[in-house]
Formats: structure tokens, C-alpha cells, sequence
């Protein structure tokens, strides 16, 4: 009976440090947020100054949209960290499959069980983000050096903007699809806690 509920507890707590160091991992992907937003506002606001400009300024076109280039090539590197930092929680994550089985609890097996699924999820949804805002940088890039083309014809131009609207609508959804499952995830994890009885403030 004793070595029973020691066995219980011992999974329970185990399964509790995992989730703690997947928010601890976690923590470097939160950090990356406020500066990804701000560059994108900051590129925004060039992209409408270049737009205003003529071609007779074309000095000052070239000058905005080099400063929206280095913005790109930061934002890169931002996200960058983010996909790293939601990988190395995937990789501590999966500490929690082997665990399942081990709980004797059919209702705590039920919640983590949902709480994996969710999270497998998650995981899938942040790696076709990643690939998705990659996309979007590269083709921001582009946009920046035709815009540096005197010669470029108009059509081209529209072509790319167009392009680039299409990506961002993409990862908008993709994005709004990441945050539901992070929400769900959240919840579930919360159930875990009051079922087995742990700190419902973590």
C-alpha cells in the first residue's frame, strides 16, 4: 500500500518537474516577443515613408531601405531563438510519454494524456509558423531590393506586396491557431494540478 502511493507520487513528480522545465525553456521563445513586434512596427512605418517618397528621392529610398533590411536580418535572429528555445521544450517534453503509463490514476492518465496531444500539437503549429515567417523574411528582403531598382517595373512591385499580404495572412492564422492550443494547453495543465493535487499557482 505504502510502496504504492510513494510509486504514485514519484510519477506525479516527476511528471510536474517536466512541466516546470518546459516553461523554463520556454521562457527565451517569451523574451523574443515585445522585440519581434517592435521591429515589425518599425518596418511598417519605413515601408509607408518609401511608399510616400518619389522616385526623385531616390537617395532617401535606398537609405529606408537598407534600415528595413538590417530590421529583417534582426527579426531573423530573433526568431531564430524563438524556434530554438520551443524545440529545446519539445526535447524536454517528451520526457512526459514514457511516464503515462506509470500512473495509476485513470483520470490522471486521461489529463496527461490530452495535455501531450495538446502540446504535440502546439509543437506542430509554432514549426509551420517558423517556416511560414522565415518565408515572409526572405520575400520582406526581396521587397526592400526591388524598391531599390529604379528601373523595376510597377507590376512587379504590386506582384510582391501581394505576395507578402498572402504569407502575412497565413501566419496570422497560424499564429491565432498557436495561441488557441497554448490557451488550451494552459487549462489542461491546470486540471492536471488540482487533480493531483499540487500548487495550482505554478
Amino acid at each position: 500500500m505504502l510502496s504504492g502511493c510513494a510509486k504514485k507520487n514519484t510519477t506525479v513528480e516527476e511528471i510536474y518537474h517536466v512541466l516546470e522545465k518546459t516553461v523554463t525553456k520556454e521562457k527565451v521563445f517569451e523574451q523574443q516577443q515585445k522585440p519581434l513586434v517592435t521591429l515589425e512596427k518599425k518596418e511598417k512605418n519605413l515601408y509607408n515613408q518609401i511608399i510616400r517618397l518619389g522616385l526623385k528621392q531616390y537617395d532617401q529610398i535606398v537609405k529606408l531601405s537598407n534600415e528595413a533590411i538590417a530590421s529583417v536580418n534582426q527579426r531573423k535572429k530573433l526568431m531564430d531563438k524563438e524556434t530554438k528555445s520551443i524545440e529545446e521544450s519539445e526535447q524536454e517534453f517528451k520526457k512526459i510519454k514514457p511516464l503515462i503509463g506509470k500512473l495509476e490514476d485513470p483520470d490522471l492518465r486521461k489529463i496527461t494524456s490530452e495535455l501531450a496531444d495538446i502540446m504535440s500539437k502546439r509543437y506542430k503549429a509554432h514549426e509551420k509558423l517558423s517556416l511560414e515567417y522565415n518565408d515572409a523574411l526572405k520575400n520582406d528582403k526581396k521587397l526592400y531590393e526591388m524598391f531599390k531598382n529604379k528601373n523595376l517595373p510597377l507590376q512587379e512591385l504590386e506582384g510582391q506586396v501581394n505576395k507578402l499580404n498572402k504569407i502575412y495572412k497565413t501566419i496570422s492564422a497560424t499564429n491565432e491557431e498557436f495561441n488557441q492550443l497554448t490557451e488550451q494547453y494552459n487549462k489542461k495543465k491546470l486540471s492536471f494540478y488540482k487533480k493531483a493535487g499540487l500548487a495550482t499557482n505554478k
